[in-house]
């Protein structure tokens, strides 16, 4: 097991540092944008040359590459935002909170309606109601999270006015607990994409799970079917969805961003989405390696979990 667990952080280091030397060379390409952020269009050379200078951008690249990895990994430097006028760390930890709020709400949300929809679509598979969940389940996983969340504010917000259009704008995510109602929208339609993928998968493994040889010598035994079904063939189908969490997280957190969009929910999404139309590449760059560290930490996270849950899958490995 501890062999497992250091086999598995190496790769996530190694994932996290090419991360960052992918982000150091993006930031390379256009070096006067960062320029003509701090100084405006009209510098005149010697205070762009001063600036350089400041900055160490005149230093040679390895020496450059050098700073920024010193400047993340020691010192949790992710520069500075002169659009913000405010250190990029600080303005991501007002937002990050929200986000993983946001995340974290609609994965939970997506597991408790899924792996119901995937019990019951094993126990009437080929039958009306498996056919009517697979078709439903097929339209949320091809409808586009912007489409969804904008039919929804149609309906909810405009036509019948359930819900406001956008949650509060409050930096803290003890927000959602003061006003519910105006969380419900970006949950709906972040867990509604989550949800279509993990019941197909969980169908899947449930349908495994009962041809697997245990499963049979259960009901030799004269075990019954409700026994079967819940006491042997869903514990075993549950850890593969362990797995499916963590491989989802990107797909989650790129749902998160759209959403966020959407919904004007000022969370990581939605900085990286105004960063980026106002050039502010320190933002951009910062919410990116903060958005994979939480991917890569959430893999790790499930493929430990999946390790101590079933012993196959380290003794896999190490084969």
């Amino acid at each position: 097991m501890i062999g497992f667990l250091i086999r598995r952080t190496f790769q996530a280091i190694i994932v996290i540092l090419g991360v960052i030397l992918i982000l150091f060379i993006l930031s390379k390409q256009n070096p006067r944008a960062e320029i003509i952020a701090a100084l405006g269009p009209r510098a005149n050379p010697a205070e762009i040359h001063h600036f350089q200078l400041v900055n160490g951008l005149l230093l040679p690249i390895w020496d450059q590459l050098w700073r920024y990895v010193d400047g993340l990994v020691v010192h949790l430097n992710l520069g500075y935002s002169y659009h913000y006028n405010q250190d990029v760390r600080a303005i991501i930890a007002e937002r990050l909170p929200k986000t993983l709020t946001l995340v974290g709400a609609s994965t939970v949300i997506a597991l408790v309606i899924a792996v119901p929809l995937g019990v019951v679509q094993t126990v009437w598979r080929h039958k009306p109601i498996d056919y009517a969940l697979t078709t439903i389940t097929f339209v949320g996983y091809a409808m586009p999270a912007f489409l969804l969340g904008t039919l929804l504010i149609q309906y909810f917000a405009f036509n019948i006015k359930l819900f406001p259009v956008s949650p509060p704008q409050s930096a803290t995510a003890w927000t959602i607990f003061t006003d519910p109602r105006a969380f419900v929208l970006p949950l709906v339609t972040l867990s509604a994409i989550t949800i279509a993928s993990f019941s197909r998968y969980m169908r899947r493994s449930m349908l495994d799970a009962m041809a697997e040889d245990y499963v049979r010598t259960a009901r030799a035994k004269g075990a019954s079917n409700k026994r079967v079904l819940y006491g042997h063939a869903l514990r075993n189908a549950l850890i593969p969805i362990l797995v499916l969490v963590g491989l989802s997280l990107p797909a989650i957190v790129g749902g998160a961003l759209i959403t966020e969009t959407v919904f004007n929910y000022p969370g990581m999404g939605l900085l990286t989405v105004q960063a980026a139309f106002n050039t502010d590449i320190p933002v951009v760059l910062g919410t990116t390696l903060v958005i994979t560290v939480a991917v890569v930490v959430g893999s790790l996270v499930a493929d430990i979990l999946c390790a101590l849950a079933d012993p196959r899958i380290r003794l896999g490995s190490s084969g």
